[in-house]
């Protein structure tokens, strides 16, 4: 199935058909995500990220959102 299918497909689709396949989307791309940070993490691709979150909470350069 090519693309301008697929898309075809999605405009012959209910409201609340688009909006379950918008969540499903949504969802899927959550999981792909979490994979991959669960990999980097892993792989300690974020160690040094972390290690300078770290430094600034040490030295009171991070302050709550409002």
């Amino acid at each position: 199935m090519s693309l301008a299918e697929i898309q075809s497909a999605i405009e012959r689709l209910s409201f609340e058909e688009r909006a379950k396949l918008a969540a499903w989307l949504h969802g899927w791309k959550d999981d792909e995500w979490d994979e991959q940070m669960k990999r980097d993490i892993a792989a300690g691709k974020l160690d040094s990220i972390l290690h300078e979150v770290e430094e600034d909470i040490k030295a009171g350069r991070v302050r709550e959102m409002p």
